[in-house]
């Protein structure tokens, strides 16, 4: 079961998102000091929630899905180091910071062997954390994906690596970073690949997404994850064979309206004979949209 610390103390004024209560985990990254933010709902065998990266990433998008798991389960949802209300330095990150995060998160959060639920990007360090660890008694990936949208686009890595150092500079990297996220922007972003119903792309929602870009050091460690550098691994073949590689039961939701390229790698996880796997709506914000959805989906998989 998830442990509350001495150090774990109330977000105030911050409000909770999940519905529970609002803490924090205190972690140190080459002599950094950074506060993450955790909220835990129900009650039962713990069940982790990693929200997917992406320019907006953030535990809020899990509110449906932790709500339809909360009546079964003890689930905690966080904000990635970098996203969301966790510390937003102006750190390089990167797959070892996010690895060595998880890892230590777990190991200083929960008592007892838990399941690992990770929507889109949050994938690869999913299956990190249970091939290294004897932690993890399920594991369910969401719309996964491992590629970042501009090697997606094969953006070649040189090019990717130059656009990530020019958006960490002080003047015109923040100019570049607000331009690509100005609110016009981040709807048309979900309207093309995130959700499938832009009724739900209402002002306040697109509002919302804004202002969580407006913090400060907002621009870093999206910049890493949109050229790549936050890419758990470097091919498919890694990618499935770190699923080949676990030593606990595996269900991949494929989201039904993903992009083609999306899509290609979802299809090719679930003609693994380790991975139990259902189709569902939804695209790349598959999680939240369908939160719903998917909690009933999932629910028998993680209680058997």
């Amino acid at each position: 079961m998830a442990k509350a610390l001495e150090r774990d103390r109330p977000l105030s004024p911050r409000q909770s998102q999940l519905g529970g209560t609002a803490q924090t985990y205190d972690w140190q990254w080459q002599g950094q000091s950074l506060t993450v933010t955790y909220e835990t709902v129900g009650e039962g065998d713990p069940v982790l929630l990693l929200p997917a990266f992406s320019t907006v990433s953030n535990r809020a998008e899990l509110k449906d899905l932790a709500a339809g798991l909360a009546p079964h389960f003890q689930t905690t949802a966080l904000d990635w180091p970098g996203f969301g209300e966790s510390n937003r330095l102006p750190l390089n990150y990167s797959p070892a910071l996010y690895t060595q995060f998880l890892r230590d998160f777990v190991a200083a959060i929960f008592e007892t062997p838990i399941a690992i639920v990770a929507a889109g990007h949050a994938a690869g360090y999913a299956l990190n954390l249970a091939n290294q660890m004897n932690s993890c008694r399920k594991l369910v990936l969401i719309a996964p994906t491992w590629r970042g949208p501009l090697a997606v686009m094969g953006v070649p890595p040189t090019v990717r690596s130059g656009i990530k150092e020019l958006v960490r500079t002080p003047i015109l990297g923040q100019v570049l970073y607000g331009l690509n996220t100005q609110p016009g922007f981040l709807k048309w972003m979900y309207r093309r690949h995130v959700f499938v119903d832009e009724q739900r792309l209402t002002p306040d929602y697109i509002q919302q997404r804004h202002a969580s870009t407006r913090k400060p050091g907002g621009r870093y460690a999206p910049a890493a994850f949109v050229t790549g550098g936050l890419d758990s691994v470097s091919s498919r073949e890694a990618f499935l064979q770190s699923i080949k590689s676990l030593s606990c039961p595996v269900m991949v939701v494929v989201a039904e309206q993903a992009p083609p390229a999306s899509k290609a790698e979802m299809e090719a996880m679930i003609v693994l004979p380790e991975v139990q796997s259902t189709h569902l709506p939804g695209t790349l914000g598959q999680a939240e949209e369908y939160g719903d959805a998917v909690a009933e989906t999932i629910g028998p998989f993680l209680a058997a």
